[in-house]
């Protein structure tokens, strides 16, 4: 770790900390980006977990929304689709995003915004390119791709590990489960950050750009589905939706809204679940030895950093009926948050919660993948990612050292890196 790093976080969580708690409980709410770019969330949620963990803002940037903030809470909200439906969207809209959509174009759904049994079909003509048997096919070519990329890597020389690893990992798995052109396989990241950055503050600048470059998004993967719908099935995402009984009658519309899940969901959260164990290990030298002493704890850090992470900070549904919960009454048609970056950080649940303990004696009890139906489909092809790389990593690599704070997202759902500056010392 870079001379000065701990004296640098040491004094920005405590500047974070007085202004979590010189606000107003009233005016206290989490979904400002800025405080996910800055990494000043945590004393928010830890008020809001001890003081109000059912919490309400009669407004903000994204309208009014309630805070659900303790594991146990989310997991209840999580777990009940009949009081708390995804179909009118899962995450927090910005006003200012909300004219995005052309009001001339019809309107689709993605899976993980439907409820049953809608969800339920969708979902199961996709699982099984995610099945364990799918995925211990796809096992060699990662750990190949992994090992080339490492090798690749410079030593003794500071780079980007955001873009030459995390980046480069994931985008290639993803071009692989769509059979997207390999070549190509850069505007999957492109397409990925563009949905998931605020205008001005990713690749695009408003919302007329956004607009035009989902466009050139969903009119590829519409020139994809015509050669897949046309041909013989094939294992792909693609080939599995345009010839399932249940999907290939679908609106393209709903076609490209699960476009757009599928990018999100297979690039951006296990790239910043891999930048965030080389983070995670710099910020705790002490778990750093311990995984070079002992590389069996892999896949036991592997689901800590998940937990340590938590690279989609919220999951959000909308109340169908009035419901009391926790002492306050939710209305029907009010927007729940499920702050899972929160829950992770439940010390009622999970003991020592803001330490990273790579040897925990339950490292799996996070909530990252949610609960219930909607729980993430692609959890065991993040993990799978996240431990090949590391067992390439110690293969190659006694050290990464972090340079500096990276540059986070400005963003309240991913909750990732736009760049982290490394160098490796020595390769072995």
């Amino acid at each position: 770790m870079a001379d000065g790093y701990v004296d640098v976080l040491r004094d920005k969580r405590e500047a974070a900390r007085k202004a979590a708690y010189e606000t107003p409980l009233e005016e206290l709410h989490p979904a400002r980006a800025s405080l996910f770019r800055d990494d000043a969330m945590w004393p928010v949620f830890a008020r809001l977990r001890a003081e109000s963990p059912i919490h309400y803002t009669p407004d903000s940037n994204y309208g009014a929304y309630w805070s659900i903030t303790r594991y146990n809470d989310i997991l209840a909200v999580d777990s009940n689709h009949q009081v708390f439906s995804s179909a009118k969207g899962i995450t927090l809209t910005p006003k200012a995003a909300q004219g995005f959509r052309d009001p001339n174009a019809p309107s689709g759904a993605n899976f993980i915004a439907m409820d049953p049994p809608r969800h339920d079909v969708q979902r199961k003509t996709v699982s099984p390119a995610l099945s364990p048997m799918a995925l211990s096919v796809m096992a060699p070519l990662i750990r190949e791709r992994a090992g080339l990329i490492l090798d690749s890597l410079p030593v003794g020389e500071e780079f980007d590990w955001v873009d030459l690893v995390s980046k480069e990992l994931t985008t290639m798995t993803l071009a692989t489960l769509f059979n997207f052109p390999f070549e190509e396989r850069r505007k999957l990241t492109f397409w990925s950050d563009t949905m998931t950055s605020p205008p001005g503050h990713g690749p695009v600048a408003d919302i007329a750009e956004l607009r035009k470059v989902m466009g050139e998004c969903f009119s590829y993967f519409t020139g994809l589905w015509n050669e897949r719908v046309n041909a013989e099935p094939t294992g792909d995402l693609i080939s599995m939706l345009a010839h399932g009984e249940e999907t290939r009658h679908m609106s393209m519309a709903d076609f490209h809204a699960n476009v757009a899940l599928l990018i999100i969901g297979g690039n951006d959260t296990t790239r910043n679940t891999i930048s965030g164990s080389v983070l995670a290990l710099n910020q705790n030298p002490d778990q750093y030895a311990k995984l070079r002493a002992n590389p069996d704890l892999i896949p036991s850090m592997v689901s800590e950093t998940i937990r340590w992470q938590t690279p989609l900070a919220h999951m959000a549904r909308t109340a169908t009926q009035d419901f009391e919960m926790g002492g306050k009454t939710i209305k029907e048609g009010d927007k729940v948050v499920m702050w899972y970056v929160s829950g992770n950080r439940d010390d009622t649940v999970i003991e020592n919660p803001d330490a990273y303990i790579i040897d925990r004696p339950r490292p799996r009890q996070h909530m990252s993948f949610g609960f219930g139906i909607h729980r993430c489909v692609g959890n065991r092809l993040a993990e799978l990612q996240l431990t090949i790389i590391w067992e390439e990593i110690m293969k190659r690599f006694p050290d990464i050292q972090v340079l500096a704070e990276p540059k986070r997202s400005y963003s309240i759902f991913v909750k990732g890196y736009e760049d982290m500056r490394v160098v490796l010392p020595t390769r072995l």
